[in-house]
């Protein structure tokens, strides 16, 4: 049995769908019908199951760029970029809209990036906020490196400027999936609290996040704060 329809109804995801709803699916048959059928010696839950199985969960097979699902058996071209596709607009769906809300603690900022612990280069966002700390946009100003050597200070302040912000909130992801703060990112952070109170702009925190919804706010290790 190679397509879903030959698979009896219990064991059919696309017949337990229809009849009680996307809900009580497993994780593997949900990614079986975006597989959907194609030419292979397996099913698409036998391709699914093994997948997640393989990757120890489908947080980290969202993670997959599209090359390395193809290297799968059972995935081309097509079924990967469905899956890619189909992950991207789940972390953008992760990710709050217009009614952004207020940042009191860094649980609410991680809230709003939340789709940063999945990449897998590094990223730095700044979110501009106003004298409520209600979120005006969030920037995306470094991309692919956040070393030091590669930060400038000037960069991460420009959209505050412009958006007249007092205050912003910065966070960069470990792809290594350990949030600790390393010395490295306690020393920029300290140069950036000291730029914002020459330019009267808070720096409220600091967070690195990591894969699994973790993250560590420097601003409560008091690294990089006063």
């Amino acid at each position: 049995m190679r397509t879903l329809r030959e698979l009896p109804g219990e064991l059919n995801p696309l017949v337990r769908m229809d009849q009680s709803g996307a809900q009580i699916l497993s994780n593997h048959e949900l990614v079986a019908i975006l597989l959907g059928d194609a030419p292979c010696d397996e099913n698409p839950v036998q391709i699914a199951e093994r997948l997640v199985m393989e990757y120890g969960g489908i947080a980290e097979l969202a993670r997959l760029p599209m090359g390395e699902l193809m290297n799968h058996k059972g995935i081309g071209f097509g079924r990967a970029r469905r899956l890619v596709a189909t992950f991207e607009l789940a972390k953008r769906i992760s990710v709050p809209g217009q009614e952004r809300g207020r940042v009191t603690c860094p649980a609410d900022i991680f809230a709003l990036v939340s789709d940063m612990q999945y990449l897998e280069h590094e990223q730095m966002r700044v979110l501009l906020l106003n004298t409520k700390n209600r979120v005006i946009k969030v920037v995306t100003v470094y991309q692919g490196s956040v070393h030091t050597t590669v930060i400038r200070i000037a960069e991460l302040f420009r959209e505050a400027i412009r958006w007249n912000a007092t205050g912003i909130a910065l966070v960069h992801n470990h792809p290594s999936s350990d949030p600790t703060p390393s010395p490295e990112d306690a020393s920029i952070t300290r140069e950036i609290v000291k730029a914002g109170q020459l330019m009267d702009i808070d720096v409220m925190d600091h967070l690195v996040v990591a894969q699994g919804a973790r993250f560590v706010s420097l601003r409560e290790r008091g690294l990089g704060f006063a």
